[in-house]
């Protein structure tokens, strides 16, 4: 087991580097060393869970292709500008409802130059508010309806009578309330800007670019608005159907009534979605395909295809092993399964793929869905090394260089906002589950 597990995370370490579809396809080659060279059988791959991703990223990316998503960062720039004093305390909420209702934290690259901007406009230092927004847009994906970390937890989670509602009346309020606990902490992060050592030398030797950043513009407001409410009108159906049992619809089957599974009415919702998108907004199909979100969302696929497989058929071979040795000692402290959610997260650089690659453990080793539920936020540990795309864009925001990597790589600006947020969250979320 142990050399399995050798080629397992090799896999994981080697496909994380390789950035892209890396993580996927790496994982795939770890699957057939499992199958072929140590006789482990393969687990079915996980296609509900990618079948529903594919369907939110085809809406997601006709959105973006109609213009949706310019409009929003449009308003979001307004709201930054309207209250710069503000900004690390608003910076963050306008990425959380981004990620929130796109289901993805890419969404967020299109914000932070405006963030990392007004906050020098305003002598703000840029670290504060850039850290805590790339923090909460991590956050909300644990939060958001359509994520493919949600619909990951829900599809494996659907068989104890969990709905969406029971995850996000958890998730949201406990994500919100950790992504706060983060901005309240950033408020005093470093020195004040005008202080700053590496602010002034840039300064100094005539650095900073005075040009202003402006987002780009809408060309069609009308069909960027339709676009926005299309979307979410599918997203609200989602939300709908999977709080309310009785509202989905009941077929007849060999003579017995079988209620639609959310990860069908997930699919066709955003189907339906994308397709009304194209239509009424008269969106060249093939421009979704090539956006940024779209692309993202794909790499996201693939790697929840090839890790996924892997992982389940992993631990799926070594059940009686693992259970065996961890089982009583989690059966006791059951949060420190979420340490291996956070742990596991740090490899995958995915949510999704963390889910879908350790959930499967964790329901063996008999943790309540609840508390599965409480901990779910704590898949969210890719800040922990600095190297994943959103971290990188957002330190590169940054003209006044506040926001970096430290000597020993670990002290970065998004460690303690990212360790408080999701602390806060899993917490909270344990506390909360106890209460209900």
């Amino acid at each position: 087991m142990l050399l399995q597990l050798f080629f397992v995370l090799t896999a994981i370490v080697v496909g994380a580097r390789l950035g892209g579809i890396g993580l996927g396809v790496l994982g795939g080659l770890g699957l057939a060393i499992l199958v072929f060279a140590f006789g482990l059988a393969p687990t079915a791959p996980p296609i509900d869970v990618m079948l529903m991703i594919v369907a939110v990223i085809a809406a997601a990316g006709c959105m973006q292709a109609a213009g949706g998503l310019d409009l929003m960062v449009k308003w979001a720039e307004k709201l930054l500008r309207r209250h710069p004093q503000r900004i690390t305390l608003l910076s963050p909420l306008v990425t959380y409802l981004f990620t929130f209702v796109a289901g993805t934290g890419h969404v967020a690259y299109s914000v932070l130059p405006v963030i990392a901007e007004v906050a020098a406009e305003t002598k703000i230092r840029p670290e504060r508010p850039l850290a805590i927004a790339v923090i909460a847009s991590q956050q909300a994906i644990t939060a958001s309806p359509i994520s493919a970390a949600t619909v990951a937890l829900l599809s494996m989670l659907a068989g104890f009578g969990v709905s969406l509602m029971d995850i996000l009346v958890v998730a949201v309020p406990c994500t919100l309330a950790g992504v706060a606990a983060g901005a309240i902490y950033s408020l005093r992060v470093g020195k004040e800007l005008e202080k700053d050592p590496e602010y002034l030398r840039r300064l100094a030797k005539g650095e900073l670019e005075t040009s202003h950043y402006r987002t780009r513009d809408v060309s069609n407001h009308t069909k960027a608005l339709w676009s926005v409410i299309l979307f979410l009108a599918a997203t609200a159906g989602i939300v709908l159907f999977g709080s309310i049992e009785d509202l989905r619809p009941v077929f007849n089957v060999g003579g017995e009534n079988v209620t639609m599974e959310m990860s069908h009415i997930i699919e066709i919702l955003m189907l339906t979605a994308a397709g009304l998108i194209l239509l009424v907004t008269r969106t060249d199909g093939l421009r979704a395909a090539q956006g940024s979100v779209f692309q993202a969302g794909m790499q996201a696929v693939v790697a929840i295809f090839g890790i996924a497989w892997m992982g389940d058929t992993f631990i799926n071979g070594n059940m009686a092993a693992l259970k065996g040795s961890v089982e009583h000692l989690v059966a006791q402290m059951p949060w420190l399964f979420g340490i291996a959610l956070f742990v596991m997260s740090i490899l995958l650089f995915s949510q999704a793929a963390t889910v879908r690659a350790l959930l499967p453990l964790g329901i063996s080793l008999g943790i309540s869905p609840a508390v599965l539920i409480a901990l779910f936020p704590a898949v969210n540990g890719y800040f922990f090394i600095p190297n994943y795309p959103t971290v990188v864009a957002a330190i590169n925001f940054d003209r006044t260089g506040t926001t970096r990597i430290g000597r020993y790589v670990l002290n970065h600006s998004f460690m303690m906002p990212g360790l408080i947020a999701t602390g806060v969250s899993v917490g909270l979320g344990l506390l909360l589950v106890q209460l209900m």
